[in-house]
């Protein structure tokens, strides 16, 4: 079918309103971080699960590969259309209900395109805590939670998105609906299809819905920044919370000094306590089911325990809900304070909380004898072992030259003591094809026929999101760099 036949058909089917062919495109084929720009062939933008559904069955019968997207907040150029004119988007901004909130079963079944603040507000409304929290939740979706199978700063308790899904409502490549939206916590008939489907990054099909996991909202919240004299200090101050806290640790975000110097620097508006004076701090966040008053007693029992062990210097604890905003406003900065600060690199690892400090100790070293003068943004979900290793390029230096010319060794470097680590190149932004050629040379042989050959089996055509993730046509011999 030729492509003006496709585009007439698929005006057909979803309306020529919401067939966008010409215009500014910019929301639908620049990537979040301005690093690439596709071309679409045409961006759709269904209505419905039945409309996704015909419009892929359009596309399919035509030969034409399709790109999902959410809220195209992605990190590693991922729901972007490439440059050749030739890819139908298929955006599911407009498929943002929430269909049905189960109080009794601490449920909520939402599609795609909701949007994950405005979940929040639907949860907060009926008394019911979905802990799913990311800096860009005012314009980030559910179904690209799901496909990137997204982590957050409440990991340390609940989990990623997977963790908090029971079901699915996916089109598959051919067009077929698979309907898994059944709510239940207990399953076994078979194989699990959802977690196929969690964090495929959209090459597998097109989640259209989902049921998510809710929660009993927390009587009460209590919020720490934390002073401490070094990064295994950290580790030490998060098990002694895990040992006070149990379950109420509910947030454990680390931050190293030059982090917290780019929000002082760039956003002079808001206070940053103890960054010149101490390497790391630590915003703590402790949820209570009993009482506010029992919830600071608990707190103030666990910064007294660890100024006594030592690894805490001193503390801030927020007295009101404007006090804990600020704090975690600190945190949820650095990475906006770091664009301000210009173009980087970045790193989104797993490493074993343990062996994170000596992780951290050998990278710095590495990287100042690879690369003078290169300034280190270390922050991220220490509770879970996930740290945003990010290179900032030398002061004065400019930085698009250096993005351009060291991320490759910068990378290799990291990667390489990744590897070391036995840790992820990638622990919540997912592949997308930013990372997907260090994939092929990070993961195993065994684990990568494994993937293509669910991929085959799905999508024989690769005519979903295909290049993303699996690099085509490649073979275990790939990775035989591993």
């Amino acid at each position: 079918m030729p492509h003006k036949e496709l585009v007439h058909t698929l005006r057909g089917l979803v309306g020529a309103s919401q067939v966008l062919c010409e215009g500014d495109l910019s929301a639908y084929e620049l990537d979040w971080r301005g690093r690439e720009r596709g071309k679409a062939l045409a961006v759709i933008r269904p209505g419905s699960t039945a409309e996704v559904a015909a419009v892929v069955k359009a596309c399919a019968a035509a030969g034409v590969s399709m790109v999902p997207q959410g809220g195209n907040t992605g990190m590693v150029v991922g729901s972007t259309p490439d440059a050749s004119g030739e890819q139908v988007v298929i955006s599911l901004g407009r498929m943002n209900a929430v269909r049905t909130l189960d109080a009794d079963n601490l449920t909520i079944t939402v599609e795609a395109g909701c949007v994950l603040q405005n979940l929040h507000t639907v949860c907060d409304a009926a008394g019911l805590l979905f802990p799913l929290s990311l800096a860009s939740q005012g314009s980030c979706t559910i179904g690209g939670n799901l496909g990137t199978n997204a982590g957050g700063t409440q990991v340390v308790r609940f989990g990623n998105t997977r963790d908090l899904c029971l079901g699915l409502e996916v089109v598959t490549p051919q067009g077929a609906i698979w309907d898994g939206l059944t709510g239940l916590r207990k399953d076994n008939t078979g194989y699990d299809l959802r977690h196929l489907f969690i964090g495929s990054e959209g090459t597998l099909g097109i989640i259209t819905a989902a049921v998510m996991k809710l929660y009993p909202a927390p009587r009460a919240k209590m919020t720490a920044l934390v002073a401490l004299p070094s990064l295994q200090a950290a580790v030490a101050l998060l098990g002694l919370a895990h040992a006070h806290l149990g379950a109420g640790l509910t947030g454990f975000e680390v931050m190293g000094q030059f982090a917290l110097s780019l929000v002082h620097k760039h956003f002079p508006q808001q206070r940053v306590p103890f960054f010149q004076t101490v390497p790391y701090c630590v915003v703590l966040e402790h949820s209570d089911t009993e009482s506010e008053a029992h919830a600071r007693n608990q707190l103030e029992t666990l910064l007294e325990a660890a100024v006594a062990k030592g690894c805490a210097v001193d503390a801030v604890v927020a007295e009101n809900i404007a006090q804990a905003r600020a704090l975690w406003h600190i945190r949820e900065s650095i990475p906006l304070a770091q664009a301000k600060e210009g173009l980087n690199i970045k790193h989104d690892i797993s490493i074993a909380v343990s062996r994170i400090p000596d992780f951290v100790a050998q990278a710095e070293v590495a990287l100042a004898h690879s690369h003078p003068g290169i300034r280190l943004v270390n922050y991220g979900h220490l509770g879970d072992g996930n740290l945003h290793f990010n290179v900032q390029a030398p002061e004065g230096a400019d930085a698009q030259a250096f993005l351009r010319d060291e991320e490759g060794p910068i990378n290799a470097v990291v990667y390489a003591l990744v590897d070391a680590f036995n840790g992820s190149i990638s622990a919540e932004h997912g592949i997308g094809s930013l990372k997907r050629e260090k994939l092929v040379a990070h993961k195993s042989p065994v684990a990568l026929d494994m993937m293509r050959a669910i991929k085959a089996a799905l999508d024989p055509h690769n005519l979903m999101n295909p290049g993303r993730m699996l690099k085509p046509g490649g073979t275990h011999s790939d990775s035989a760099t591993h």
